[in-house]
């Protein structure tokens, strides 16, 4: 897997979730911290998590 595995619109969704969506609309994507890019991370894996059981017909 390589970058951009993320779609913008989930990137955005978590950028707002976690309180740093400002800063990615005055400064792009390079204006975060690495923390918010690590949180931003981790909670994209929990959702892809979420959505694994949700979908798995033996839970």
């Amino acid at each position: 897997m390589g970058r951009g595995m993320m779609s913008n619109r989930l990137k955005e969704e978590i950028a707002k979730e976690l309180g740093f969506y400002d800063t990615v609309q005055k400064e792009g994507w390079g204006g975060i911290k690495a923390r918010d890019a690590g949180n931003m991370v981790k909670r994209a894996i929990e959702k892809a998590e979420e959505n694994m059981q949700s979908s798995d017909p033996r839970s």
